[in-house]
């Protein structure tokens, strides 16, 4: 009856690495904590410059700016309207901006659309609360039909959203701005306003 074999038995020792390879293993070892600690202090150096940064209140210039990026780029704003006995309604439609006005469309037998055919004015919403634009404006009421069709196309085009192709009662608003706000945290509240009785300020 044969016994079992010795542990380790047929097997070949490793041997460990020699003097030049330790070297190159140590500094290959330095040479990625090094890597490593400079990205973390870049990191932190570019993540203080950036708060530092956003923490600047920023001009009305700036603002102006920021609010048309927002307005050309943005897709959805809030819609804030009231009934002729003031029950408020809130409610995010999709929009087209052409640089003077902007377009939205909703259901004439909607709660929005009754209020904004009635008042005439409406409140908008756009963007985070922490880098808010509020819109006041006027608006002008249009029939589906109504609208040249090239701003139909445009604005199904940039909403994904077209209104012409259904089959109960739509219509288009076209709200024109009166006064813009902007502002970000409480050191911005400071010359928030960017626009007055229709004329930018900056």
């Amino acid at each position: 009856m044969t016994g079992p074999s010795p542990q380790g038995a047929g097997t070949v020792p490793r041997p460990g690495p020699g003097p030049a390879e330790t070297a190159a293993m140590d500094t290959a070892a330095d040479t990625a904590a090094d890597t490593a600690a400079d990205t973390a202090a870049d990191t932190a150096a570019d993540t203080a410059a950036d708060t530092a940064a956003d923490a600047a209140p920023r001009s009305r210039a700036r603002r102006r700016r920021d609010t048309e990026h927002r307005l050309a780029h943005d897709v959805d704003v809030w819609v804030a309207s009231a009934s002729p006995d003031g029950v408020p309604y809130l409610v995010p439609l999709s929009f087209d901006w052409d640089g003077a006005a902007l377009l939205l469309a909703t259901s004439a037998n909607s709660p929005t659309g009754r209020n904004l055919a009635a008042a005439r004015t409406v409140r908008l919403g756009l963007g985070p609360t922490r880098d808010v634009i509020m819109i006041e404006g006027e608006v002008e009421v249009l029939e589906i039909g109504a609208l040249p069709p090239e701003q139909g196309d445009r604005f199904a085009a940039r909403t994904g959203f077209d209104p012409r192709t259904l089959t109960s009662s739509y219509r288009w608003f076209r709200v024109t701005p009166r006064r813009v706000q902007a502002w970000r945290e409480e050191n911005e509240l400071s010359g928030r306003d960017l626009m007055r009785d229709g004329d930018w300020l900056a």
